[in-house]
């Protein structure tokens, strides 16, 4: 599966507890729940090129799959890590710089099976009616037990 595309925020679910737990501060959780993200992911094999451009940002990055990088979030939080492909899942492990605590974060595509496998296990933030016959690009975060989804249209 290619990820190729432009990616444009539609939706976050949990995601203020996630930044909460990742001690980002209330003023900067706020905006950052209204970030109007968008990505362009350009893949060419296990090299991937990643535009990422917000309210806040645009940064771009270069990656190879299993290949550790250092990367910084849009509050400062350093980390270093590697994205793998387990099937059609992209899967990033990054541990943070200042305290050596993992962040797990997984990409995923999906058309109709999306809400077909999410109503299956009742995650409200794709149930949606009218998500059905959308295509999605579905970005999960945990930090320390905490779980958080964002919800990106192509767009």
């Amino acid at each position: 599966m290619t990820y190729n595309g432009t990616w444009k925020i539609d939706r976050n679910d949990n995601y203020e507890k996630f930044m909460e737990k990742m001690g980002i501060n209330m003023v900067k959780r706020k905006l950052a729940s209204h970030d109007n993200l968008k990505i362009i992911i350009e893949q060419t094999g296990d090299k991937f090129h990643v535009k990422e451009s917000s309210n806040f940002r645009s940064i771009e990055i270069d990656f190879t799959l299993g290949v550790t990088f250092d990367y910084s979030l849009a509050d400062g939080t350093e980390l270093t890590g590697a994205w793998t492909m387990e099937g059609d899942v992209l899967k990033g492990v990054f541990n943070r710089k200042d305290n050596g605590k993992t962040l797990t974060t997984t990409r995923t595509i999906q058309g109709d099976e999306l809400i077909q496998v999410i109503q299956e296990y009742r995650i409200p933030s794709l149930t949606h009616p009218e998500d059905v016959n959308r295509l999605f690009f579905l970005q999960s975060y945990n930090y320390e037990g905490v779980d958080a989804k964002r919800i990106f249209k192509r767009g």
